[in-house]
This record gives C-alpha cells, sequence and structure tokens, in this order.
C-alpha cells in the first residue's frame, strides 16, 4: 500500500528573510518557538539539539545550509523507539515575498514506516507543523 512521504505546509510571514531564517537556524530562535532550550552546529554534518521543559529532546543533524534560502535537516520519527535509526528530513525554504517571507517547510520519509507507525507519525507531525509555524509567527510578530 502506498503511503503519503511528505508533510508540505506553505505560510505568509511578515518579516525579511534575514530575520526568519535567524529564528530557523539559531539556538535562540530554536529555544523559543520551536522548543524550550536549543544548540546547533549550523554546518551540514552538525548537531542540532532542542528540549522542552516536560523532559522531551529532539536530536537533530544538519543536512543543507544554504544562506539565506535552504535550511534542512534529519530528525528521529515521532512514535518510534529511541533506537530506531529511522529519520525524516525536513527542510524550510524561505522566498522573499513582497516586504515579507514566503516559508514553506517539507518533511519526508513517512513511506519507510508501516502502518501503525506511519499513521501515528504522519498525523503527528502534520498536526505538530500547523502548530509549530504558527508558533513561529508569533514569536516573529512579539520580536
Amino acid at each position: 500500500m502506498g503511503f503519503p512521504d511528505r508533510i508540505e505546509r506553505t505560510v505568509e510571514i511578515a518579516h525579511a528573510p534575514a530575520k526568519v531564517w535567524a529564528a530557523l537556524t539559531t539556538a535562540e530562535g530554536l529555544g523559543t518557538w520551536f522548543g524550550n532550550q536549543a544548540k546547533i552546529d549550523l554546518r551540514p554534518g552538525g548537531a542540532a539539539e532542542m528540549t522542552w521543559d516536560h523532559g522531551h529532546r529532539a536530536e537533530m543533524r544538519v543536512e543543507r545550509v544554504e544562506e539565506p534560502r535552504v535550511f534542512g535537516y534529519t530528525w528521529h520519527i515521532y512514535g518510534l523507539p529511541d533506537e530506531d535509526p529511522r529519520r525524516t528530513y525536513v527542510e524550510f525554504t524561505l522566498e522573499p515575498a513582497g516586504t515579507g517571507t514566503r516559508l514553506t517547510v517539507v518533511e519526508s520519509g513517512f513511506a519507510q514506516l508501516p502502518d501503525d507507525a506511519h499513521q501515528k507519525a504522519f498525523d503527528g507531525n502534520t498536526g505538530g507543523w500547523k502548530s509549530e509555524l504558527g508558533e513561529l509567527v508569533e514569536y516573529l510578530d512579539a520580536a
């Protein structure tokens, strides 16, 4: 059975690409809108980590950095055991849109999962991106 392999969301943000880029690629930015704390080594192969006050942690590997246009990383798939080596790839693409930015996020790699794991990961991250991108806009508007 063929499963959807990717989640794609686009949001128009009323801030310049440089400001959106900083929110996506700095520890301060990620640790404010996405997690509660973050670390990032912003280079291909670099490690990044976000933690939340409730104890959840997300480890990422930076895969692509083309400032100020493309930022990509791989991370653990929601719902799988911590030791599972499978990952999805997340890529943010920033395009100038008037005085703001059109931000597209694509997360791919879900087709590698069996039925039960696919449904949990795909649905969880589909809702997650909707929520997180809203938090990104709120963070940028407040800054």
